[in-house]
C-alpha cells in the first residue's frame, strides 16, 4: 500500500452474503429503478472518514479495538428514500448497542481529530441510487444479527466502486 496516497475510509457493519442475496432479490423484484447498488457492497456506514493518510490506519486500528458494544439483532424492515434519491432499508427502531456503537466511534475519532458529517446518524442500507420515486410497497422484515463491524477502503475501480476490508472487530456477547 502506497504511504503518501489518501485512502478513502469508512466504519461499516458488512451485510453477509446470505442476507445480502436475500436483500437484492427483494430489491430486484420490485423494481426500483436507478442504479443498484452491487451485491457485495451492501453494507450499513458508521463513520465516514473521507480520505485519510494511510499513516492514520493503525491509529483508527487501536481506537476501534477500544470500543466495547454487545453484539445485537437490527431489523431491517422500512423503505426509505434518503438524500439525493438513495433508495434505502431502515430499521423502524435502532438498537441500543447500535447507536453506543456510533457513539463510542465518532467519540472516538473526533479525539483523533477526524471531523465527521455534522448531521445525525440515520441507521441505512443504499439499495439503489438515482432512483426517482419509491414504489408503494413494505419490505419484508430483515433480520440482520450483528457480531463485527470493520474499517473499509473505498475504490473506484473501472468496474465501478469496490470496499475492501482493512481490518474487523468483534463485538461483545451479551451481557460480557
Amino acid at each position: 500500500m502506497q504511504t503518501d496516497k489518501p485512502l478513502r475510509l469508512f466504519f461499516a457493519l458488512s451485510c453477509p452474503s446470505d442476507l445480502a442475496s436475500a436483500i437484492c432479490n427483494w430489491r430486484d423484484s420490485h423494481a426500483l429503478g436507478g442504479r443498484p447498488v452491487a451485491q457485495t457492497n451492501l453494507h450499513m456506514t458508521l463513520a465516514f472518514l473521507g480520505n485519510q493518510p494511510a499513516t492514520a490506519v493503525d491509529g483508527l486500528k487501536q481506537l476501534a479495538n477500544s470500543l466495547r458494544v454487545d453484539a445485537f439483532l437490527l431489523q431491517l424492515d422500512q423503505l426509505q428514500m434518503i438524500g439525493k434519491n438513495f433508495a434505502c432499508l431502515v430499521p423502524s427502531q435502532s438498537p441500543s448497542p447500535l447507536n453506543q456503537l456510533v457513539e463510542q466511534l465518532h467519540a472516538g475519532l473526533s479525539t483523533h481529530g477526524v471531523m465527521l458529517d455534522a448531521r445525525p446518524f440515520l441507521p441505512h442500507v443504499t439499495l439503489s441510487r438515482q432512483v426517482h420515486a419509491l414504489p408503494d410497497i413494505q419490505p419484508p422484515a430483515f433480520h440482520w444479527p450483528l457480531h463485527r463491524f470493520g474499517l473499509y477502503r473505498s475504490e473506484n475501480t473501472s468496474s465501478g466502486v469496490h470496499y475492501s476490508e482493512l481490518a474487523s472487530w468483534p463485538l461483545a456477547a451479551p451481557g460480557h
